[in-house]
């Protein structure tokens, strides 16, 4: 016969949930970077074109995301902050900077998204180009740029709900100063030392000291 154990085998729970936090923690920090450095790279490039009739014929228009629209530029910085911040709160602020770090990407997926069929903004450019208040872009045309400045965003939300999901496994800063921002003491300080004692007494007198002195 087989001999039966009540001990429970060894748990892997733990070495399991550092790898998930490692791992997610790595994937947080390259999407949450990345989708902001994408969404801030395409709101400089050219989300729209058309043209405005002007007395001299077809004028060329052209309008930049930043033309269009500034919420996924400025969303895409508050993730960014966000994402730097998770590491420097716990628990319950720790949870509360995740979810603005998930609702600046989702905010900037949706102001992209809105932008990329938006034509306001060439709409103003004709009327000052030809005077004429009531004038509206012709020939509109819109770039891939909005979309992808929607993917950075989508990457940004990632991060977010990483963050949501494992933040309680990740690092924080550094605890060594207080919250004074008084560095801890490492160790207990050496005992003074005791003037009595025959080897301070040596020491005195090889300092040419006069140990008996008042």
């Amino acid at each position: 016969m087989g001999y039966v154990t009540a001990v429970p085998p060894p748990r892997s729970e733990a070495p399991a949930s550092a790898r998930a936090g490692r791992l997610s923690l790595a994937v947080a920090l390259l999407c949450g970077a990345l989708g902001a450095a994408v969404a801030l790279l395409s709101t400089r490039q050219r989300w729209s074109e058309g043209t405005a009739m002007v007395p001299g014929g077809a004028f060329p228009l052209t309008a930049k995301g930043s033309d269009v629209t500034g919420v996924p530029a400025a969303l895409a910085i508050v993730g960014l902050a966000a994402l730097v911040a998770v590491f420097a709160v716990r628990r319950t602020g720790r949870f509360m900077v995740a979810g603005l770090l998930a609702l600046s990407g989702a905010g900037t997926v949706a102001a992209a998204l809105f932008g990329a069929s938006d034509s306001s903004a060439l709409d103003e450019k004709a009327a000052q180009a030809s005077g004429d208040t009531s004038a509206t872009v012709q020939a509109l045309t819109h770039t891939a740029w909005p979309y992808v400045a929607a993917v950075g965003g989508a990457l940004i939300l990632l991060a977010g709900l990483l963050a949501l999901r494992y933040g309680r496994l990740w690092p924080g800063m550094s605890g060594r100063y207080e919250r004074s921002g008084a560095p801890r003491p490492r160790g207990r300080k050496a005992p003074a030392a005791d003037p009595d004692r025959p080897e301070e007494l040596w020491k005195a007198l090889d300092r040419g000291e006069d140990p008996t002195g008042a």
